[in-house]
């Protein structure tokens, strides 16, 4: 539903205006000005209506020129047309309707639901209330509106919408396709099943479907913006922005789909002007309030993303998908086992659910939920089975590699890392401290080292030290678990240190003897015991340089 940014200042008043479709058939409107209409050109038939307007004053053109205003988008001047002709017209108590549509498309829900009551039955008025319903979270209204459906087309029109409404896409493209083949002629259903196979990610098919309405009506906002979005999704956002231009211009004249047409755009510039377009939006496009949100979780700013999405009750996978990335942001930074948990929850709830269990998204989502639970083993299954689609995702591979350590598959862990691109996560400490990790099980522990000397001194720095130094110790490189102690020693005097020194200098020492390290390292070795106050050093270096003697090996 596409509303308007603006919501009049109005009082609501008791009056309404003349609904359109019940004007008289007996007058004749100018063929001129149908001619209008049938292309569409709501701007050119109200300027037409303005021109008449001042030859002849009519209520009648009142009327005409609000049912112009709405179909254009400026819902608030067709309120303000409707509520003139009310004045003229008030023993009309049908065209409350209309009224109540206004107030509905400019998101007023609560006001459009009080003027309606006092319309009179209709079917437009039952699907107003079927409408307002779901937006309003009234189930039991909704369902009691739903009974009251019929079967021709505008009912059945906005029992599909609402099924799209709450993301159940394939039951709304089965109605669809049926009113297609009775109404083979009207060709806008087409569009209305290209979004439903647009949200259900097969965008191939939405575009040859989307084609058909495009090639009568090549001007049309709503479907030239389908077209960019599944561009968008194919290609790149340079050529969804290339489609949607065109109709930039058009939509800001004529109003009408202006707003998503501004928010798509910075969609497909990748956030750029962010701040200046969504939060406007947050209220009136349905994703900006969504995109918002990835936005400062991009800018690193959890805590802005968690409040403008704390209120929201998830309704569809992407809020709780969502949902569920702020708060496992915010209790990775807080330490909350409680928003972790929350995460888990929401992951899980997508992942296994029948509608998205078998999509790339779910089996992400199912695979995040048993990461936050620190079940790798699970976390690898559903991983795998996506890799041929995500092969250079950098963020599919960073949580790919981190799993495949915690499973102690170092090999494949340390490709996977390689494979990542994105500065910003080879930044961060646990890609650092994992690809470490990794080299030294792989026996690339000067690897390891390097990746310690690029970093700036930090605690982040020290752990990794520490790291290094334990896991070499650990798998028998002794030299560089010798290195990593001796600083660790100088930064922090420390006596496990200088244990864990002592025991790997006393480890490349027998490497020597067992001739699986080259002597000319012995040199290193008692440089290290000179930097060391412990008497122990002084007779492990004596012990060293008696063997060094013994053996003829030159050692300073």
């Amino acid at each position: 539903m596409i509303l308007s940014r603006s919501k009049p200042a109005l009082s609501v008043s008791s009056g309404s205006a003349k609904s359109v479709r019940n004007v008289s058939a007996t007058n004749k409107k100018s063929p001129q000005f149908e001619d209008y209409l049938a292309k569409r050109d709501y701007t050119g038939a109200f300027t037409f209506l303005e021109f008449k307007q001042h030859q002849e004053h009519s209520s009648l053109i009142d009327l005409w020129m609000a049912y112009c205003c709405f179909h254009k988008g400026d819902y608030k001047r067709a309120l303000t047309l409707y509520e003139h002709g009310n004045s003229v017209h008030p023993e009309c108590k049908h065209l409350m309707v209309n009224l109540a549509c206004c107030y509905f498309y400019l998101g007023m829900y609560n006001h459009s639901r009080d003027v309606l009551s006092a319309a009179s039955a209709s079917g437009l008025k039952n699907r107003l209330n079927f409408h307002l319903a779901h937006n309003l979270g009234d189930e039991a209204a909704l369902m009691e509106h739903h009974q009251d459906l019929q079967d021709v087309l505008e009912d059945q029109l906005s029992l599909a919408a609402i099924h799209y409404l709450r993301a159940h896409y394939q039951e709304a493209i089965d109605i669809y396709k049926r009113l297609l083949l009775q109404n083979r002629e009207n060709l806008a259903l087409n569009v209305y099943v290209a979004l439903c196979y647009y949200k259900l990610d097969y965008y191939d098919v939405s575009q040859d479907v989307l084609g058909l309405y495009l090639n009568q009506y090549a001007d049309s906002v709503v479907a030239t913006n389908l077209k960019a979005c599944n561009h968008f999704r194919l290609y790149n956002g340079a050529a969804a922005e290339s489609e949607i231009r065109g109709i930039v211009e058009q939509s800001a004249n004529a109003g009408f789909g202006h707003d998503l047409v501004k928010h798509n755009l910075v969609v497909f510039r990748g956030g750029e002007g962010a701040m200046q377009v969504f939060p406007p939006l947050v209220d009136v496009v349905t994703e900006a309030r969504l995109n918002l949100v990835i936005y400062y979780l991009k800018q690193d700013d959890t805590k802005e993303a968690y409040d403008l999405l704390k209120d929201l009750q998830p309704a569809v996978p992407q809020e709780y998908i969502l949902k569920a990335v702020v708060n496992a942001a915010l209790g990775q930074d807080l330490n909350s086992a409680e928003h972790i948990k929350t995460a888990e929850e929401c992951f899980h709830l997508v992942g296994s659910s029948s509608s998205e269990c078998d999509t790339i998204p779910g089996r992400q989502c199912m695979a995040a939920s048993f990461f936050l639970a620190g079940q790798f083993e699970e976390v690898l299954v559903y991983l795998t089975s996506i890799k041929s689609y995500l092969h250079s995702d950098d963020v599919f591979n960073f949580n790919y590699a981190q799993a495949k350590t915690a499973c102690d598959q170092y090999r494949e862990a340390e490709e996977t890392f390689l494979l990542i691109e994105d500065p910003k996560i080879k930044n961060d400490y646990v890609y650092i401290s994992n690809l470490s990790r990794c080299y030294i099980m792989n026996g690339k522990p000067d690897a390891a080292w390097e990746l310690y000397l690029k970093m700036d001194t930090s605690s982040e720095s020290f752990n990794l030290l520490l790291m290094i130094a334990n896991d070499s110790y650990r798998m028998g490189q002794f030299w560089y678990a010798a290195k990593a102690f001796d600083m660790l020693d100088r930064l922090e005097p420390n006596p496990e240190f200088w244990e864990g020194k002592r025991g790997a200098l006393c480890g490349v020492f027998q490497g020597v003897v067992a001739k699986k390290f080259a002597p000319d390292v012995l040199s290193d070795v008692l440089q290290l015991l000179r930097n060391s106050t412990s008497n122990q050093a002084d007779q492990i270096a004596k012990v060293i340089r008696k063997w060094a003697k013994d053996n003829r090996v030159s050692v300073i």
